[in-house]
């Protein structure tokens, strides 16, 4: 099951994001390529797959979502450690 994104998770990412949405994701493909590279992968590729697409806009979604449940799950993770 996905963890649950909150709205103060969502809060923090976007406060990340929004000031800079192009450096943000490019800093995020260099995470991503170290943290998880399969996921990378596939990102790149599902977005290289239809010339119609915009692959930036592609990878911003993928690498914002990406991050919404990485956080989340970090938050549930700790919350269970707590009880």
């Amino acid at each position: 099951m996905l963890p649950i994104i909150t709205e103060d998770i969502s809060a923090e990412v976007f406060s990340e994001v929004f000031p800079d949405a192009q450096s943000w994701r490019k800093n995020m493909v260099q995470y991503i390529k170290e943290e998880n590279p399969e996921v990378n992968s596939v990102i790149l590729e599902i977005a290289k797959h239809d010339e119609k697409i915009d692959l930036k806009a592609v990878a911003l979604g993928a690498y914002l979502t990406y991050r919404l449940l990485d956080i989340a799950n970090n938050s549930e993770t700790a919350e269970n450690l707590e009880v």
